[in-house]
């Protein structure tokens, strides 16, 4: 059953009436617990989310009967308005939802997204993680190398097409998504960059080498955001020492001894005096710098790994990856399998796809009756300009009230982390005029030019009421 989201405490319950129509969604498409405590305040908007959702699932009292059966015309529609960009601006209240032809059209016009290399039998996202998935399918490219290199060949096309189009401003961000990380790249004037960005997510020092070999310059923001932390915060610690006792910090000149020096020379000095510096070994270059190796090695596939590319070094990184042989499994069910390229707008090679949607009636027990509630499921890879314009869509529809629960693939949650040195003066004018046509609504561009703000994590629980958004990640 779906529990309630204004219950203080879910509860589960067996037993139905007779007639009931229950929502059992089988295998990974399990029923959610939702939790009724929404720690923000109400919004207007809910922050940009850059990880890509695997499954959204909607609910609300209102049903989601519009969503259902959509007429040929209608389908068509959709498809000639998502690639002509067309902005549809819907009033705040659709008062008949299944009569709207405009609200079914952009409905259809929000599923569409764009992929590279497109094999029907394969479920090509997401690849982390995905050799159980694919083992056992044909893979005919698996042993024939001359097959391999010309998909890797047309691969480097589309790919090429899509950094062209961003760096043109004509596509406003894409996914890479490989076998063992993704790179997220966004055009200059999103996530509160004026530059074009590219952030990679998990890395390894193997790859953060080849990266520095190539002279690619990057940061890891959260490293350097955790160093930065622990100065200041040793800073203060030690400002708080010495105005507690003013025998500390005094300088030579006082009288008192200097603090000895962290440089490993001084730091063996003591040796010395007691006469037994020769009996007792010293680290050497070499043990430091495993040790080193060691704490950098600690960080690989976690999201502290996050590697950040900007301006002119994502085109080298684009090469890099490009002849980067590692980019491909040379083993198992994803052997000499490209990666694949999700892109909201269309580009050279890229098929077009859609998000699968079915909406479904139940019941949901609140306190000791049970309530009538809809649910509108969404499957495939959710990007982040799609979540906004479902959400707009559906406050219209659902006259500003539903709730959502939103499946995040887990290893992009770390894109929504803030980009070290980002502009927080990018205004609204600048952006429109440098993104016109980069095929995003205006308010969904609104939305994706801001700073990220939820850092490691991602959007788990969304809720309208009152046409204000609350969430909770």
């Amino acid at each position: 059953f779906l529990e309630p989201v204004r219950e203080d405490k879910p509860r589960r319950s067996t037993e139905h009436s007779e007639g009931t129509n229950i929502l059992m969604l089988a295998d990974d498409h399990h029923l959610p617990v939702l939790t009724p405590d929404v720690p923000t305040s109400p919004r207007h908007e809910f922050p940009a989310d850059w990880s890509i959702k695997t499954r959204l699932l909607f609910m609300s009292s209102q049903p989601f009967t519009w969503a259902e059966h959509l007429k040929a015309q209608e389908e068509a529609q959709g498809f000639a308005q998502h690639c002509r960009a067309a902005e549809t601006n819907l009033p705040q209240t659709v008062q008949e939802p299944k009569l709207s032809t405009e609200l079914r059209c952009a409905f259809q016009q929000s599923l569409v997204y764009w992929l590279h290399p497109s094999v029907p039998w394969l479920q090509l996202f997401p690849r982390i993680g995905a050799d159980r998935k694919i083992a056992g399918k044909a893979c005919p490219w698996s042993q024939d190398e001359a097959l391999q290199q010309a998909l890797m060949s047309d691969w480097s096309v589309s790919f090429t097409s899509l950094y062209n189009l961003l760096k043109a401003k004509l596509c406003p961000y894409f996914y890479v998504c490989t076998y063992q990380f993704t790179v997220l790249f966004r055009a200059a004037g999103l996530a509160g960059s004026d530059v074009i960005t590219a952030v990679i997510s998990p890395t390894t020092r193997g790859l953060r080498e080849a990266m520095r070999n190539e002279g690619i310059e990057f940061s890891l923001p959260l490293v350097e955001g955790n160093r930065t932390r622990k100065q200041r915060n040793s800073e203060v610690d030690l400002e708080t020492v010495i105005a507690k006792s003013p025998e500390v910090g005094k300088s030579p000149e006082d009288g008192e001894e200097p603090a000895p020096s962290d440089d490993d020379d001084e730091s063996f000095s003591w040796l010395e005096e007691m006469g037994v510096q020769d009996k007792v070994k010293k680290p050497d270059a070499i043990s430091i710098k495993l040790r080193k190796e060691k704490h950098e090695v600690q960080m690989d596939h976690k999201p502290e790994s996050l590697a950040l590319v900007k301006g002119t070094n994502t085109f080298t990184l684009l090469n890099f990856l490009i002849n980067c042989k590692s980019l491909v499994a040379a083993a198992g069910p994803q052997a000499g399998l490209p990666p694949t390229l999700l892109s909201p707008i269309a580009f050279r090679g890229g098929t077009m796809q859609t998000l699968k949607a079915r909406s479904i009636s139940a019941k949901a027990r609140v306190h000791l009756a049970y309530e009538d509630i809809c649910s509108l499921e969404i499957i495939g890879p959710v990007m982040p300009h799609s979540l906004h314009s479902l959400t707009m869509l559906l406050k219209s529809a659902q006259r500003g009230a539903f709730s959502a629960v939103l499946y995040t693939h887990e290893p992009t949650a770390v894109f929504n982390t803030n980009l070290d040195n980002a502009s927080t003066a990018l205004n609204k004018e600048t952006i429109h005029k440098d993104l016109p046509k980069c095929g995003l609504h205006s308010k969904t561009l609104d939305q994706l030019s801001q700073l990220p703000t939820l850092g490691k994590s991602s959007i788990r629980f969304l809720e309208m009421k009152d046409y204000a958004y609350t969430w909770k990640s």
